[in-house]
């Protein structure tokens, strides 16, 4: 991800051993404000499949197996998945619940608020029929976060459409804002809450069915400490102190 201008010691283009995402169509100079969209948008423009998939560096779909200490042999293997896809068009990762808080509180607590005020008024003027579900979503205490998805081509080709043509919007309207590489990276954020927009919408709308959306586990490839991450999420909701980092 993000691969664009880097290289090696000598100067030249690095070699990952994969193809990067600063080839064909890209957006891969946004990498340090789209997060892991800059490859969602290579795949999208550039690959020619009938499901497309994201997953993270950090964060797997998990399989039914986790034997060992290897976490990265406890994601889903391709045999798993595809006999999911036989029966579903989006696969996702479990919903995160928040309990105390409302996606729109915990942002505003551990990020900047205007952001998802900006992007309420980009939506207003770009698809105003999503206006009323983003409302109820914003006012939900769970959704599906990260940005993980594994989606039927068509419905992806629909979703990021939709998707892109909002947040390059936001992009003209708030530019990259002066904040620290971590708050930065927000673009990448406010896509996590609008996906369920955009999903609930189209559930609703009949044009998907949740008898064909599956929820699998995350594995997370380094292990999370729960403890830190508690503490922050109660110093943010209660003491008013943003994120500062991952955990």
């Amino acid at each position: 991800m993000g691969a664009e201008g880097k290289v090696d010691s000598q100067g030249k283009p690095l070699s990952l051993g994969y193809t990067k995402d600063n080839t064909g169509d890209n957006i891969s100079t946004k990498n340090d404000s789209y997060s892991e969209l800059t490859g969602l948008y290579w795949a999208w423009k550039n690959l020619d499949t009938d499901y497309i998939g994201l997953a993270h560096y950090r964060r797997l779909f998990g399989g039914s197996k986790r034997v060992g200490k290897d976490r990265v042999k406890w994601a889903i293997t391709g045999t798993e998945l595809d006999k999911l896809i036989e029966n579903n068009d989006i696969i996702l990762p479990r919903k995160r619940h928040y309990y105390i808080e409302t996606l729109y509180s915990h942002y505003e607590h551990t990020h900047y608020a205007n952001q998802l005020d900006e992007t309420r008024e980009v939506i207003a003027d770009l698809y105003p029929d999503y206006l009323e579900m983003y409302d109820v979503v914003l006012n939900q205490r769970s959704g599906y976060m990260f940005n993980m998805v594994i989606m039927r081509r068509d419905l992806l080709d629909k979703y990021c459409s939709w998707l892109f043509s909002i947040l390059f919007e936001l992009e003209k309207r708030m530019g990259k804002q002066n904040l620290s590489k971590f708050q930065g990276r927000f673009y990448g954020r406010v896509s996590e809450i609008i996906f369920n927009v955009w999903l609930q919408y189209q559930i609703k709308q009949g044009n998907i069915s949740k008898g064909r959306i599956q929820e699998v586990p995350i594995v997370y490839v380094e292990p999370v400490n729960w403890f830190k991450k508690g503490q922050a999420f109660l110093a943010a909701k209660f003491l008013h102190k943003r994120y500062k980092g991952s955990f």
